[in-house]
């Protein structure tokens, strides 16, 4: 047997339901962390979660959801390793602790709880169009919510986790 496989993830989060606008930063988000060697975990389920699965999966990178549900079939068609938990929103604790840093992108209170759960944490949190809230990076484009939250993760002091 080889080395195991280890995947690098960032956590994307945002509504079950999202603008167009929304859709399309997230499947940005989703392409250029593939681009970057890096895979996504989010909710598994629609709005941004299927955008930047969808994003993610035409770059060439993993997507993995991690469902609130006990059903592989709720997650949408371009997650790649679906997780079913059971725990419903108590699901979100898990997405966030995952993902090496958390990118934001709209979003309800699923997406605020999440957000308050990685800060808890000590992740770095970027924010296209979400709360305001203190320790979230607010950007304007995918490219620096991306280079944001990569940015430890390149110089390798977020790697094994801390």
């Amino acid at each position: 047997m080889g080395e195991p496989v280890r995947q690098a993830l960032v956590a994307v989060i945002g509504g079950a339901t999202c603008s167009h606008q929304e859709a399309d930063w997230a499947h940005q988000v989703g392409r250029l962390l593939a681009e970057r060697g890096v895979g996504i975990v989010c909710g598994g389920r629609g709005g941004v979660m299927a955008a930047v699965c969808r994003g993610a999966v035409e770059a060439g990178g993993m997507s993995v959801g991690i469902l609130p549900g006990e059903s592989t079939a709720e997650a949408n068609p371009w997650v790649r390793i679906a997780l079913p938990t059971g725990l419903g929103e108590a699901r979100n604790a898990l997405v966030v602790r995952c993902g090496l840093g958390v990118i934001a992108i709209g979003g309800g209170y699923g997406t605020l709880s999440e957000i308050a759960l990685a800060l808890k944490a000590g992740k770095r949190v970027a924010g296209l169009g979400t709360w305001d809230i203190d320790g979230v990076r607010h950007v304007e484009t995918p490219q620096e919510a991306v280079t944001y939250v990569l940015g430890e993760v390149e110089s390798g002091t977020l790697l094994d986790g801390n």
